[in-house]
Formats: structure tokens, sequence, C-alpha cells
């Protein structure tokens, strides 16, 4: 399967959609606000740039894909006020996978820039934007092209499923009976992935320019410590059913694994200092506690999920199984929701590119 093709959020605005079901992502670029506030601050008052470029990669579609832009902007045009600047111009690339729904984004564009202006205290610099369709596991900008680049909740996504998992058998992700090797093969991946990312990006971004990534991660170096595992192993429990009952064939469930990976604070310091392009700034962990977020955590982590994951399993498994698949795995998320720990680790982690 080429994820390049097929990974993308639920687009347009239906109930299933990534745009209704993102509250989860939006909390925790809530979560990194001052971490970014102070990148941004820093980056600003050590380029001053006339035109400043800034990255979104993995902005995907929603409320929440200009979330960020709107942020850089305001602490920029007010840092252009306190030091008597006259303001840059803004040139804005919004990526993500060819499958991702840009046409939404670029229909609120019009809104955004109204309601933007509006919340200036004063006339603020051109803003451009530029759709970016691609893999940022691969060059996407020219050389020395960006000032800033923001990723969140999008580098956990892995460029293809790790090669040796066909013995996960009944699982469709890292779980307590998986064995070593599918452990081994899922970090394996994560590194290569990760250290050309940073690659990529070290030759993309200027010297002294800045990245703010969040990842979906975890608190410790313990592989099964992540509160987002408990989802994927709820879904796997539902296909395993459908298995049984003859509605899935077992082939089908042993060759699909989820292509994720949440990282530790000490393996990401480990790909940055190895790779050696950026210095750390900041990393800083924090928690989103979903039934802090929602009355309904069974209904709301069920349309998360399938909003995230439904086109894999529609590519896999077939359009005509994906409704039954989310209603077992409501039923089984409702049932044991009490007793599950629902606190999902978040990674922010600023960098500055090296001379």
């Amino acid at each position: 399967m080429d994820l390049t093709q097929v990974l993308h959020m639920n687009g347009d605005v239906e109930e299933a959609s990534y745009a209704n079901n993102s509250l989860i992502q939006r909390e925790a670029i809530s979560l990194a606000t001052s971490a970014r506030i102070k990148a941004i601050t820093n980056l600003y008052c050590s380029l001053c740039p006339r035109s400043l470029d800034i990255a979104d990669l993995g902005c995907s579609s929603g409320p929440n894909a200009l979330l960020v832009t709107s942020e850089i902007i305001k602490v920029v045009e007010k840092l252009c006020q306190e030091i008597n600047h006259k303001s840059p111009e803004y040139n804005v690339f919004l990526n993500d996978l060819s499958g991702n729904d840009f046409n939404s984004i670029f229909k609120s564009l019009d809104t955004f820039k109204e309601k933007l202006c509006n919340e200036m205290e004063t006339e603020m610099g051109p803003c451009y934007f530029f759709g970016v369709p691609g893999s940022f596991y691969g060059r996407l900008f020219p050389n020395n092209s960006l000032h800033l680049v923001h990723s969140s909740y999008s580098l956990h996504w892995l460029s293809k499923v790790p090669r040796g998992v066909d013995n996960n058998k009944g699982n469709i992700y890292i779980t307590i009976t998986s064995p070593s090797n599918v452990l081994e093969a899922y970090y394996e991946q994560f590194h290569i992935d990760f250290s050309l990312f940073l690659k990529c990006r070290a030759q993309e971004i200027v010297e002294g320019g800045c990245m703010i990534l969040t990842f979906l991660g975890r608190e410790s170096d313990e592989l099964l410590s992540n509160g987002v595992c408990y989802a994927w192993e709820h879904l796997a429990t539902a296909l395993n059913d459908m298995v049984m009952e003859g509605i899935i064939e077992e082939e089908k469930l042993n060759t699909f694994n989820i292509p994720n990976y949440y990282p530790s604070p000490s393996e990401v310091k480990l790909e940055v200092k190895t790779e050696g392009s950026f210095s750390i700034n900041q990393l800083e962990v924090s928690e989103t506690n979903e039934h802090a977020l929602e009355s309904n955590i069974s209904e709301s982590l069920t349309k998360g999920t399938r909003a995230v994951i439904e086109p894999l399993l529609i590519r896999h498994f077939g359009e005509s199984v994906t409704t039954e698949v989310f209603d077992r795995f409501r039923k089984i998320i409702k049932a044991g929701i009490s007793k599950e720990r629902t606190k999902i680790t978040n990674l922010t982690l600023t960098l500055t590119r090296k001379a």
C-alpha cells in the first residue's frame, strides 16, 4: 500500500469528517501556545526578515488548519509595533499529502483574512497562501527558502507500515502480545523517517530558522505507555470479532497494521542530536485528557478515530464494512471507558537551524 496515495483525514464537513472531529488536535495546538510564541519571538527578533516564509506541514483541513498561521502573524505584528519595524510580507505554505481536502482550506481563506484583519490593531503586511501537496519525508521546498516550519499531530504518521511485521497476527499496532521484532521494526521505521525529515528540513530552512513540532508521543521509554494505544487495541478487538463471524477475512486482518509511532522524549532528542543540523531550544511534555474535553467520550473517540483512520480501512477492508467496524468499536469503548487511561501525551519540540 502506497500511503502517500491513500493516507488523509476524512474531508468535507460531514459527521465523520476530520473538520468536525478534531477537538483533541485543537487542544494540543492550544497546549503548545507558549512554546510557539517564545520561538516565534526569538526567530523574528533574530532575523527580522522582510518576507517571512512559513510552512505548516501536515496541515490537514477544517478549523485547525489556519490556527497557528493566525497566531504567528499576530505575534509578529505585535513585535513590529513594539520595535517600530515595517510589517513583513507573509508567505504561507500549506502542506499535506495529495488526498487532503485542500479545497475546503482555499475556500476559507477570504474569511480567514477578513477576520484576521479585523482583529489586528494596525494594518498588517500582505499575506499570500500556497498549497504544497506531497510527503514531508522528502524535499518540498528550495534550499534556504523557509524561516519557520510548524507541524502538529502529523509526525507520528510513518511513511509506510514497517517491514517485517507480518507475524503481528490479530493485532493492528504494537501491543503486549506483539513479538519483539515488531516493536523493533516500528522503532526502526521511526528512526528512518524522522532522521530523513530533519535532513530535508535542514536544507530548506535558513540558518537561524526555526521548527516547532508537536508529536503524539509517550512520556517514558516504555513502548506501551502511550494512552492512544488503547484505541487501536479496541479497534483490533472489533475487527477480530468480525473475523470470527466471517464478515472479514482473517488474512485481511493479519496484513493490516497502523503506520503510527509515538516517540519518547529521549528518542526524539537522540534523532535530533544524531542528524546534527538543529539545536533543541525546548522540549515540553503535556497531557490532553479526553474526559475533560467531551461529555460523551465513547461517541467522540469513535468519531475522532474514524475521521483519521477510515480511508486506510476502506482501502484495505472495503467500504462495506467500515460502518459496522465503528459501531462495534463504539460499544467496546462505551463498555470499558471508565476503566481506561484516556490521557494522551504530547511532545512539543522547538528547534533552531545551526550554522
